[in-house]
């Protein structure tokens, strides 16, 4: 049997599976206060915002933001369920936003904002790290910036 995935926009009504995904990976991919983050993201900061779905359940979601008028699209706030994890989901919801950038004329530039627990994923994709700022995002957990290579 194969398994269902959809990817579909976000909804309000998502945001109690969001803030439980990041729950999940809370200490190995997040610190404990970027929770209150992802809520103040989901409700003010958002702009398109991504669930992916398995045979129906939220297990994993991104966005892309726009800065400089919209010439930089910025992933953000990628996380997956623990059990999905592997799985080439998160190739698959971040090959999607990247298809979706790609098709704005006025893309210019895709950059990502992660960590050193999760870089290796985005590196594998083809994004280049350009800089590391320490104990960032929290303690423990740095900021890796990164540039996707157009192909």
């Amino acid at each position: 049997m194969t398994n269902l995935i959809t990817i579909r926009e976000y909804e309000t009504n998502d945001k109690d599976d969001i803030i439980n995904l990041i729950r999940l990976n809370t200490p190995e991919f997040f610190a404990t206060d970027e929770e209150e983050d992802l809520n103040k993201y989901l409700e003010t900061e958002r702009e398109l915002y991504y669930v992916l779905l398995y045979d129906g359940k939220i297990v994993g979601c991104g966005g892309i933001n726009f800065a400089d008028s919209k010439t930089i699209g910025k992933i953000s706030w990628d996380i997956f369920h623990p059990d999905y994890q592997g799985k080439s989901l998160g190739t698959k919801l971040l090959k999607h936003r990247i298809d979706k950038l790609n098709s704005i004329d006025s893309i210019q530039k895709i950059t990502v904002r992660t960590s050193q627990v999760a870089y290796k994923f985005y590196e594998k994709q083809g994004f280049e790290l350009f800089e590391i700022i320490k104990d960032y995002w929290a303690e423990g957990f740095d900021l890796y910036g990164m540039k996707y290579k157009q192909k």
